[in-house]
């Protein structure tokens, strides 16, 4: 019997690769104290705390010693590393060569673990003292409980009001990391004023990215946990951030590996919370 002529049909494929949906670049980098170049397995940030003037009462008297706030925040660099293999036999049965795409994914990989880094520091514990060995856990204080809902307008002015009674500097630009669902979730408030509204639904158009005071930033990396996003306001001052080795791309043959391909990248930083005030972390219901 004869073959058909769908024999002949031609499969024809693309020469190229599609980068499926991915934070492609680091959101938070640029909201933190301007990073460091350093050395060490540590490295610090000195700080000094508020003093107040004194009454001068009699004539010629001594001269005060107000005696000054010193402290320091330690930080930890973290190297992390990315690599794939394409082997040799790989290469010869595809149409399209991968490796300049293994690079492109690979370097999106390093970018997001830059926002991780800084995303630890707001969440996580910073460590104080003169060696950097006591733990210090972000403060209830600087914290705003989910209290089963999502975003809301109200928890944004709370954000915005404890950082305010705590005098930090309003000269410094203030971010607000959160979900894209916290954004949506602010349009459905009951409190939201009109003109609010307006601000909001273009703020979830994309059309600007600030409200109450701060930058916007959505990113899918805040912690989710039991229902709960861990949403965040700071300032540029809150977050100090060290590189002990940048972003560095390789393209080598492993001889162990068959001389097969190996696209490598790797880095070194590291980042802590230099004042804990200039954080607020704001749970946020997400289901």
């Amino acid at each position: 019997m004869p073959d058909s002529i769908d024999t002949l049909f031609v499969q024809q494929y693309r020469n190229t690769m599609i980068i499926l949906s991915q934070q492609r670049r680091s959101r938070l980098e640029g909201t933190t104290i301007p990073p460091i170049d350093v050395r060490g397995e540590y490295f610090y940030w000195e700080r000094i705390g508020a003093t107040e003037a004194i009454d001068l009462d009699t004539r010629h008297d001594d001269t005060p010693n107000i005696e000054q706030d010193h402290s320091r925040r330690r930080a930890t660099a973290q190297p992390k590393v990315w690599a794939t293999l394409l082997d040799r036999p790989d290469q010869a049965r595809m149409l399209v060569n991968p490796l300049n795409y293994y690079n492109q994914v690979g370097m999106s990989a390093m970018l997001r673990a830059k926002d991780r880094i800084i995303i630890a520091a707001l969440e996580g514990s910073a460590w104080a003292g003169k060696e950097g060995t006591i733990e210090v856990a972000l403060p209830a204080a600087q914290k705003i409980d989910a209290g089963g809902v999502g975003l809301t307008v109200a928890k944004i002015l709370a954000a915005k009001e404890t950082m305010d009674e705590a005098e930090v500097d309003p000269d410094l630009p203030r971010y607000f990391v959160t979900s894209a669902h916290q954004v949506t979730n602010m349009l459905g408030t009951t409190e939201i004023t009109s003109s609010d509204y307006n601000t909001v639904k273009a703020l979830a158009a994309g059309q600007i990215n600030s409200f109450c005071g701060f930058e916007f930033i959505r990113t899918q990396l805040l912690t989710l946990s039991a229902g709960t996003r861990y949403c965040y306001a700071y300032a540029k001052g809150a977050i100090g951030f060290g590189v002990l080795g940048d972003i560095v791309a390789e393209l080598d043959r492993r001889i162990d590996k068959n001389y097969a391909w190996q696209p490598y990248l790797s880095m070194d930083m590291g980042a802590t919370r230099v004042e804990d005030e200039q954080v607020v972390q704001v749970g946020c219901t997400e289901a």
